[in-house]
């Protein structure tokens, strides 16, 4: 990735927890890679809310939105460690707009204050639209953590808007899936097979694709990816078939969890302040005093004063963001709620095969998923059935919702863990080796495609240990399984007749 540093200095974080009042932010550049510039953190929340805020919105909602947007940057910054900045300006982080005149009131009239969870800056969402019912965390990424404030409650604050319809082809559909790790033949069916508590689609069923089934977020998130995010605008739709199209009709617009902005705009036109309609949309959180004036949310004219133009001194500063220096995951738009399962996930991971090698865990940790297979099969030179790949000191993965799909993400993980931390004292070994040792201290105990009883290691043949080629260049899903099989044996039997790892040659 080409990076052009327009501000070179590196913010560093205080031993107190405290950064400095500013931010690095990554601007998308036409031909690739970002443009990295420092701004003060309010100035920057007045450009994400001009981003993110409704058309025409009252000053209530933008203060609203401006608190949460400072809390979502307090608490995720560092995102983007592994590119050299704190959070993009796009949709996998927040979106950056020149700020208007009323977006730099809210960050002025706000500044400082943020959404509180035990002390620390909240981890908190915002969509468009909930379509009348917010959603808990974990039905849009799995794994994650409900706390009480992020519940799946009514809202009939954006009255269900917007109503959307769109139709799909089952060829379109199926090149989608395809794109995201899918395989087969041609879609011959897709129906809903279960709903979660928000009445969002939980599960639909595939015939004639693999895996034979795909959650209602990660259909929108695939065809999104593909096709368009306009097709698919939430997860809250029902869906019929007709011939080889697919009708689909909902509602709302985003993942749905947290603030709905489209709600909180309703909410301000009502004359509700930014505190209520942080109350409603997240119980029990507390906002911090901050270095606010008082708030400008009841009054029905536009407050005065600007922030145009102050210095970065006067900027507040903000908690520290409760992230491992040693772990950096770089993670599409779509799969961000999935970031501190699999951070946590990842370095327990790394700490327990540290243990079982004997080594020390490495200084730094960069994952990689990619949002298709195509594009991990460019960055890695590696057809999509190998599943992760090591490459330049970083792990490269498969989309995150393929793995879980496949029930291989964890052991994805570990698996090209072992590699960073054993293919330094292995190197200028046959490949089976270091796949070997992969395979043994990742815990892969059983691999697809590769029936134990007709085994080419087993009791009473010769081992058969595979070449070079067969592991890097394999020509199939299921040779690379054989491959893989053959290799664990190999080294397997080693360490068996009391070889260390190190060792087997």
């Amino acid at each position: 990735m080409r990076i052009a540093l327009v501000v070179a200095a590196i913010v560093a974080f205080s031993v107190q927890g405290s950064p400095p009042a500013t931010i690095r932010v990554g601007l998308a550049e036409p031909g690739g890679g970002f443009a990295i510039v420092e701004m003060p953190i309010e100035t920057y929340v007045a450009r994400v809310v001009a981003g993110e805020a409704a058309r025409d919105s009252r000053a209530a909602a933008l203060e609203a939105l401006a608190i949460t947007v400072r809390t979502f940057a307090a608490a995720n910054l560092g995102r983007h460690r592994a590119d050299g900045f704190d959070l993009c300006d796009q949709t996998h982080c927040q979106v950056l707009r020149p700020a208007t005149a009323g977006t730099e009131r809210a960050a002025e009239a706000t500044a400082g204050r943020l959404l509180l969870h035990d002390g620390l800056a909240a981890t908190v969402y915002y969509s468009a639209s909930c379509g009348g019912r917010t959603a808990i965390p974990s039905d849009v990424w799995p794994g994650h953590e409900d706390p009480p404030y992020l519940p799946s409650r009514s809202d009939d604050a954006c009255g269900g808007a917007p109503e959307w319809t769109s139709e799909l082809r089952a060829s379109d559909l199926a090149r989608a899936l395809r794109a995201s790790g899918f395989h087969g033949g041609a879609l011959r069916d897709m129906r809903v097979a279960s709903r979660n508590e928000s009445g969002r689609v939980a599960r639909l069923r595939l015939d004639g694709l693999d895996p034979p089934s795909v959650s209602g977020q990660d259909l929108r998130v695939a065809v999104g990816r593909t096709l368009g995010w306009q097709h698919i605008k939430s997860a809250a739709f029902d869906l019929r078939r007709s011939g080889d199209v697919y009708h689909f009709s909902g509602h709302g617009s985003g993942h749905g969890v947290g603030l709905c902005v489209i709600g909180s705009a309703n909410l301000a036109e009502q004359g509700r302040t930014a505190e209520q309609i942080l109350a409603r949309y997240f119980p029990g959180l507390d906002v911090s005093a901050g270095a606010a004036r008082a708030s400008t949310s009841a009054r029905d004219g536009p407050p005065g004063g600007s922030t145009r133009g102050r210095s970065a001194s006067a900027a507040p500063t903000i908690p520290a963001p409760r992230m491992d220096e040693a772990i950096a995951v770089s993670l599409p738009d779509e799969d961000e709620g999935e970031r501190a399962t699999i951070v946590h996930e990842s370095l327990a991971a790394r700490d327990a095969l540290a243990r079982a090698l004997g080594v020390a865990p490495p200084a730094r940790l960069t994952l990689r998923f990619h949002p298709t297979t195509d594009d991990y099969e460019r960055a890695t030179g590696r057809a999509w059935f190998t599943s992760g790949a090591f490459v330049n000191g970083e792990l490269h993965l498969l989309p995150l919702a393929t793995l879980r799909e496949r029930g291989v993400l964890e052991r994805t993980i570990r698996h090209e863990i072992v590699h960073l931390m054993a293919d330094g004292a292995l190197a200028g070994r046959p490949a089976w080796v270091r796949e070997g040792a992969a395979l043994y201290f990742g815990g892969e105990q059983a691999l697809p495609g590769a029936p134990p009883e007709r085994s080419p290691f087993a009791s009473g043949s010769r081992l058969a240990c595979p070449a070079d080629n067969e592991l890097l260049n394999p020509v199939s899903a299921g040779a690379l399984a054989t491959a893989y099989a053959r290799a664990r044996a190999c080294f397997v039997k080693q360490i068996e007749n009391g070889r260390s790892w190190r060792d087997v040659r």
